[in-house]
């Protein structure tokens, strides 16, 4: 493929992720219906409009490697990542998006240095302040945010 011709496809599946906020719902549930055997059980519109972003970048640019994917799932489903990335997670690089579902809503979380993290506008010092806003009672942060496992997790 020529340089021209990839980033006109590039700028192509850039228009179209930049479109699905702006199309009404029945044409998400469209888009999901041909990209996805099965709908979700929540209908939670920035979650489902990101699942399709993946799978159209995903059909036109390749997928994961087998290997990394089964990293991730294996992350998604334990909450632990690998010993050599929880160090790293202790040192957030600003701009840093961390997001938790959490009661089917949707937590963004910006880093925006040390000690310094933005949530729905307003500042904290840490993610553990942040985590009892979100949840009502305490939590640390970094394990709610699955930066870190808690002690029963770890292996």
């Amino acid at each position: 493929m020529s340089t021209h011709a990839h980033q006109s496809k590039v700028t192509s599946i850039a228009a179209q992720i930049a479109q699905l906020p702006l199309l009404p719902m029945q044409n998400i549930w469209a888009l999901w219906d041909k990209h996805f055997e099965y709908r979700p059980r929540h209908h939670h519109r920035t979650w489902l409009e990101s699942r399709l972003a993946y799978k159209i970048q995903e059909k036109a640019f390749g997928g994961l490697k087998p290997t990394t994917r089964r990293k991730l799932e294996n992350i998604g489903e334990t909450g632990i990542l690998p010993k050599r990335i929880q160090s790293e997670a202790d040192q957030l690089l600003p701009g840093t998006a961390l997001t938790r579902f959490y009661d089917d809503v949707e937590h963004k979380v910006i880093v925006r240095g040390v000690r310094n993290f933005e949530y729905q506008g307003q500042r904290f010092k840490s993610l553990s302040a942040i985590a009892r806003r979100i949840t009502g009672c305490v939590w640390s942060g970094p394990v709610f945010f699955g930066l870190k496992a808690t002690k029963r997790q770890a292996v």
